[in-house]
């Protein structure tokens, strides 16, 4: 069968033609008024798009469409809208710079509105904050990623309470992405290789306000069946369709900027899906300068970031050497490298024939900086990849960290943005870096802030109720348990909201292990609670699965329908119900497992206090004012003990201080103190979880120098570049050789504050010059084991004379600090292109 296909439009009168340029840029999803103009239209063809402005318009009958564009309150509207787009997308902005080159922000996904389901939760989130951030900011940058074009599940549960997936196909000519084509109107496309065979793509085009994300798309005609499906869904099919979505995402990414005309001066990989983009900006430069390998990989390092989000080793994206050998194994001719030393890219231990190949050691190696996402992330990934550096001290791998953010236009309410907008001016909208201006919460009236809160939990409440009715008649539930949904939650009783994925170490079902006091709390007459969860567990995960259908059970066993719900298919539009609505955010994972998580910051903004173990970003921003904390940052190797304890610590957390705080009420029926609370929350929380401290973060420490680097090294036609390489390659020569032979020191074994301590020391240099190596005196308190120096105080040590073959180095210190001192000497590598001594993981201690 033969069919011919072409692209219909919605007819839109002259008047209304904004309409199809707003609904076309998500820069809608952060400004409701906008949102307004399509649930005015016709609020039938709004729920039924699912909330999608593009098929909205095509929804819409044109007798409505003639009626909007007679009508002077919707025009103006519209004219309202517009103008403030218009201002927005020329105004100016906190980066004021050149534009020319570009960051490239790689990622596996991007949630960034509910009409693009091409998420499937807490990384495609936090994408898609940065995209909207970046747009604010007018930063240089663009997205980077794959059109799915089945994205991730829809989740429905069955009468059993057992989660059921479906993969709903998306139509994109019906959604928010525009194919780029060229000057002739045909699309722009790009191939890699896969396992000898050609994969094309065709690349479409999401914009994000001032920033544009570009996708991916391999479902084209003149792909084989299977290269098709490499974009078929995301997280789906086997390692395979992994690897080859990674080739796609990072070396297909990096071409596709290159056929668009696009500079990728600096790359930022979001996890370590886009890894092999390192792979492909190497080899751009050696076929261009006719670089070897490794020259090339100096000129790529300083201008690659790397963000790692996984807190375990299980988590890290691994291939087994055969099937990268299928995918990779011509890549060891065009980088002019053995294949033992491609696979040592990906290798913790690269004489391990046995190790698999990691894409985060990739990333690692091949990136000059790198983070995780909260602080103590940040010190979990340095012990979890100091092997990559095993003679250096823990806190000086170079993993640094940037604690996630959420971008609050988003993810605060429409109500509670009104209040913040009415108060705080228009600054707040205008110049969203100006942090400083959550400080003015203490102008919103307690009664204000509450009535506005209350409001929030009974949009909750009603829109629980019409999914729970849903959910009954789907699965067959006789009309008198359908009615019962209209008994199901309260709008006045305090709220307490579990909803993230569903996998073990997040513990969904700790607050269910003391089954008679939970029933207690549940159904108390004068103070009760009542519970929302939601959340997906991954397809294959079962015990995940289990969670959901063991609170559901738990439920129904219990006759406690009316007080406990799961909402089913959590996603970003049932987020925003629950991250504004409910009273309290319920976050237990098994610490350090949690490496930020941020439905809690989105929570927080709203005035939504948090109850959370000491992990991800809740360990760095809890304070009593903000919320609760649940234990005190322990850590247990005994699970069932952990949970035990904790579950305690939750009920004694409720029973003790939660409860009493909400319903302690004055003769005005205002919980005064926890009004408070909402406001510090909001206050302290808005500054500093707000993803334009993320961003601004990023860019300070990470973008603006990777930019800069990028700027020096062309300047001269990448002879840094050439240069580094060479001096890397005689310091590997010569580094065995290299010797502390003597340390000398005027130390006394007991010395007084203020005294001056010189310390000598020898080295053969084995060829090296003097001023190649980073001669340190390492010093400061020792421990009491006298095993290592803590907090340790770094002094260069300069080069006095030479004597012989050997190199005298001499530093003078005061003795500041007293009790038991230590010190030490080190060589390090020095030169003017490293952005790091760390580079080579070279250390020489005395």
């Amino acid at each position: 069968m033969t069919i011919s296909t072409y692209i219909v439009k919605p007819k839109l009168p002259n008047a209304l033609k904004p309409l199809e340029e707003i609904a076309r840029n998500l820069w809608l999803s952060w400004n409701f008024d906008a949102v307004q103009l399509f649930i005015r239209l016709d609020y039938d063809c709004w729920l039924q798009s699912q909330q999608s402005p593009v098929r909205t318009l095509g929804m819409v009958s044109q007798e409505r469409l003639v009626q909007a564009a007679r009508d002077d309150s919707y025009l103006a509207a519209l004219e309202e809208v517009y103008t403030r787009f218009q201002k927005y997308k020329k105004g100016e902005t906190w980066y004021r710079g050149p534009r020319k080159d570009v960051v490239a922000y790689f990622s596996m996904e991007y949630g960034m509105d509910v009409s693009l389901p091409i998420y499937s939760g807490g990384l495609g989130i936090l994408s898609g904050d940065h995209m909207k951030t970046s747009s604010d900011m007018g930063l240089p940058l663009v997205g980077v990623g794959l059109l799915y074009r089945q994205g991730y599940f829809t989740q429905a549960l069955n009468a059993d309470g057992f989660q059921q997936e479906k993969y709903p196909e998306n139509d994109w000519y019906n959604m928010p992405v525009e194919l780029k084509v060229d000057k002739n109107g045909e699309p722009v496309k790009i191939s890699v290789d896969m396992a000898g065979r050609q994969a094309s793509a065709q690349i479409w085009e999401v914009k994000v306000g001032r920033s544009s994300l570009f996708l991916l798309d391999t479902n084209i005609e003149e792909n084989a069946p299977d290269i098709r499906n490499v974009t078929a869904a995301l997280y789906g099919g086997d390692k395979e369709t992994r690897i080859q979505q990674e080739i796609l995402l990072g070396i297909g990414g990096i071409r596709a900027l290159r056929a668009l005309g696009i500079n990728p001066a600096a790359a930022h990989m979001n996890e370590g899906h886009a890894a092999f983009l390192a792979l492909e900006r190497i080899r751009e430069i050696m076929t261009e300068k006719g670089f070897s390998f490794y020259e090339a990989l100096e000129a790529v390092w300083p201008t690659n970031i790397f963000t790692t989000h996984t807190p375990v080793p299980a988590g890290n994206e691994r291939f087994d050497t055969g099937l990268l050998e299928k995918y990779f194994k011509g890549w060891t001719e065009i980088l002019g490298i053995s294949w033992k030393d491609f696979l040592a890219l990906g290798r913790e231990h690269p004489e391990d024939d046995h190790e698999n190949f990691c894409m985060t050691v990739l990333a690692l190696k091949c990136a000059a900086y790198a983070n995780g996402v909260a602080r103590l992330h940040g010190v979990v990934s340095r012990g979890m990849w100091k092997g990559l550096w095993p003679a250096l001290p823990l806190d000086e791998i170079p993993i640094h960290h940037v604690t996630n953010g959420v971008h609050p236009r988003t993810w605060v309410s429409s109500p509670m943005n009104d209040l913040l907008d009415r108060y705080f001016g228009p600054h707040f909208d205008e110049e969203p870096t100006d942090l400083a201006i959550w400080n003015r919460m203490d102008r919103i009236s307690d009664e204000e802030l509450w009535r506005t809160h209350e409001r929030r939990r009974e949009r909750l409440v009603a829109f629980a109720r019409s999914r729970i009715r849903d959910h009954l008649k789907r699965t067959g539930a006789v009309e008198r348990k359908v009615q019962q949904a209209e008994d199901a939650l309260s709008p006045y009783v305090l709220t307490l909201a579990f909803a993230r994925r569903f996998a073990t170490y997040k513990r969904g079902n700790l607050l269910l292990r003391d089954p008679e006091r939970l029933i207690r709390l549940l159904k108390d007459s004068e103070r009760p609670i009542q519970l929302i969860f939601a959340g997906k567990a991954h397809p294959m995960d079962m015990p995940g699965k289990e969670l959901i259908r063991e609170i559901i059970h738990f439920a129904e066993k219990n006759d406690v329908q009316s007080r406990i719900v799961f909402i089913e298919n959590y996603d970003m539009g049932v987020a925003q119900y629950l991250t504004s609505g409910a009273d309290v955010w319920l976050n237990t994972p098994r610490r350090p497992m949690e490496a930020s998580g941020t439905s809690g910051m989105k929570a927080a903004m709203n005035g939504v206090l948090n109850c959370s173990i000491m992990d991800g970003w809740w360990d760095e921003a809890y304070s009593p004012e903000v919320g609760w904390a649940i234990g005190h940052g322990e850590q247990y190797q005994d699970e069932k003990l952990q949970d035990d304890i904790e579950s305690k610590e939750l009920y004694d957390l409720l029973e003790r201080d939660i409860i009493p705080l909400f319903y302690q009420r004055g003769r005005d029926n205002l919980p005064r103190e926890w009004i408070k609370r909402m406001k510090t929350c909001m206050r302290e929380i808005g500054q500093s979880m707000s993803s334009h401290r993320m961003l601004m973060d990023y860019s300070n420490n990470f973008y603006f120098p990777a930019l800069k680097n990028y700027r020096r090294i062309i300047k001269d036609d990448y002879a840094e570049s050439k240069a580094l390489a060479a001096y890397l390659s005689k310091l590997r020569a010569a580094w065995n050789n290299l010797r502390i032979s003597k340390v000398e020191s005027n130390v006394r074994p007991v010395m007084q504050r203020g005294d001056f301590l010189t310390v000598t020391a020898h080295i053969d240099l084995a060829g090296m010059g003097p001023d190649e190596l980073q001669v340190e005196l390492y010093y400061g308190a020792v421990s009491n084991q006298g095993r290592d120096i803590r907090g340790a105080l770094r002094t260069e040590m300069k080069p006095l004379r030479q004597e012989e073959n050997e190199w005298l180095y001499q530093v003078r210190i005061e003795c500041s600090e007293t009790g038991q001192q230590g010190h030490t000497v080190r060589i390090l590598p020095k030169h003017e292109a490293l952005v790091h001594p760390y580079r080579t993981g070279l250390i020489k201690w005395a």
